[in-house]
């Protein structure tokens, strides 16, 4: 019984870190784009007209 228990905290705990990292590279992913995008847009502000 105590192996069963010990397997499955082991694969939730996998899951976790896998699940982490994961988000943590698309938050960072995500916020550079927003940087790049945003820079692009400051540069080009002159030519924009409305």
């Amino acid at each position: 019984m105590n192996e069963k228990a010990y397997k499955t905290m082991t694969q939730t705990g996998a899951g976790s870190i896998v699940l982490g990292i994961i988000a943590l590279v698309t938050g960072i992913v995500t916020g550079i784009l927003c940087i790049v995008n945003g820079a692009r847009l400051l540069k080009n502000k002159s030519d924009l007209m409305f």
